[in-house]
């Protein structure tokens, strides 16, 4: 049993990154953006930029034809906005994944963007560090959200139903290994992140990072940050 379960993770770790290379496309409608981003996923070990978009139409004639992992999607665009788009390309290429960029922390943005099925959300102003670590964190079946959009929904989003719920301190007593990772996942630190740090197995700290969601009552690990915050648990 000991030995089935030491293969089972050794299994689980390897299909973290099954690709030496994961192939990325950029749909944005400024092509001064295009080609400056495009250029710093050029200095990534990795990444490859295979193709750029200036629209959301463009993308969908483009996106049948190519082998693309990952999407940088702007969301303002003429013609085909980025949801629309999100939501029509992922109906298509299911396993696609796609990053949302944005200049503004807006609530709307986020939930349509979520709700079209986006893996993760940066804001463009956001440095190569953590342009890395929202790429490295989708293609290991993770979601990144930027930092300063959590905190964003958390100051201007008071009267939203989940966030409201999720504000409300809860007697709920988390040991010191919960408390920790808690903060770990807010500082947007991956699984994989989190498990070296912790000396974990990657199955138990989604085990644990499980417990939590159960623990804190909320849906998603985006609730735990917005609950680590609301109950002030990351001040210390």
């Amino acid at each position: 049993m000991v030995m089935e379960s030491i293969l089972s993770e050794q299994s689980l770790q390897k299909n973290y990154h099954v690709k030496e290379e994961f192939n990325i496309l950029v749909v944005d409608d400024h092509k001064i953006f295009r080609e400056g981003l495009s250029f710093v996923i050029s200095q990534m070990k990795g990444f490859k930029v295979i193709g750029t978009a200036s629209n959301g139409n463009e993308f969908l004639e483009m996106i049948d034809n190519m082998d693309v992992d990952i999407v940088l999607m702007d969301i303002s665009m003429p013609g085909l906005n980025g949801i629309d788009a999100t939501a029509r390309a992922l109906e298509r290429h299911p396993d696609l994944k796609v990053i949302a960029l944005s200049m503004f922390c807006d609530k709307e943005y986020y939930h349509q963007m979520i709700q079209a099925g986006a893996s993760g959300y940066i804001l463009k102003e956001s440095g190569k560090e953590e342009l890395s670590k929202a790429l490295n964190s989708v293609v290991t079946g993770e979601k990144y959200f930027s930092q300063k959009l959590l905190h964003n929904l958390i100051m201007h989003s008071n009267n939203s139903k989940a966030l409201s719920e999720a504000a409300t301190p809860r007697k709920t007593k988390l040991t010191h290994l919960e408390t920790e990772l808690l903060k770990m996942i807010c500082q947007g630190l991956s699984n994989v992140e989190i498990s070296e740090k912790l000396s974990l197995s990657l199955r138990a700290v989604e085990g644990y990072k499980a417990d939590l969601i159960t623990k804190t009552g909320v849906k998603n690990p985006v609730g735990l940050a917005v609950f680590a915050l609301k109950n002030h648990l990351l001040e210390n």
